[in-house]
């Protein structure tokens, strides 16, 4: 069962981590995330790390779970606006649009990630196998429950990350391929997403929240962080 997972990696696009009953099998960059995909092929389930569904208004539920569960590591979860405030044009009018409706504007982090959360959106709104998932989320369940103590970018933290991985049973070679110009973090990510897109295959998952909103646009989409 070939299963794919996803991280955004700035201007190099998108790098996917597959594999193939829970065993690395190679690495996929991609500037357009639908020709990634589609260069994957028939994999059982896709797991991206981008928010995906959006509420209409307030703060999604997911991302207040996340950040409860995830202690020292919280920030690495930013609250995602409403919908409308992504369909504005500038970061001003999507941050003054967030605060009428919020109480609170959009921060800048996440304005800087609009053009990939909208690219992400597009393929899940496209395609069921598609679901969302956040790292931190992963490596907190891979550890037994525990956050990480160092950052991803850290030396301790990717040392950790790694051995969490490898400790599942998904083994990153020192040569990735194409992954092989990804800074690390970015590719460990990946890595997460594909070991949560494995359990997702198999039926195994969490998710967060229990109860999950349903998406804006679509019903029966519902807005769940994957693990």
């Amino acid at each position: 069962m070939d299963v794919l997972g996803i991280d955004a990696c700035g201007k190099q696009g998108w790098v996917g981590i597959r594999l193939r009953d829970g065993v690395y099998t190679g690495s996929l960059v991609d500037v357009r995330l639908d020709v990634l995909i589609e260069r994957a092929g028939g994999v059982a389930a896709i797991a991206v790390d981008m928010p995906l569904g959006l509420v209409e208004k307030g703060w999604r539920a997911a991302d207040l779970k996340a950040r409860a569960l995830l202690g020292v590591r919280r920030s690495s979860v930013f609250l995602v606006a409403p919908r409308s405030a992504w369909l504005e044009s500038d970061y001003v009018a999507a941050g003054d649009r967030c605060h009428e409706i919020t109480g609170r504007r959009l921060s800048r982090q996440a304005w800087a990630l609009a053009p990939k959360l909208l690219e992400a959106r597009a393929c899940w709104l496209a395609d069921e196998r598609i679901h969302e998932v956040h790292p931190e989320v992963c490596f907190r369940e891979l550890a037994g429950g525990v956050p990480s103590a160092y950052p991803k970018k850290s030396w301790r933290g990717q040392n950790a990350r790694r051995r969490l991985l490898a400790e599942a049973g998904l083994v990153l070679p020192d040569e990735l391929g194409e992954a092989d110009r990804v800074p690390v973090d970015d590719v460990l990510d990946a890595a997460a997403a594909a070991w949560s897109a494995h359990r997702i295959a198999l039926g195994i998952a969490g998710r967060i929240p229990a109860a999950p909103e349903v998406d804006v646009d679509v019903e029966g989409r519902v807005i769940e962080i994957r693990y």
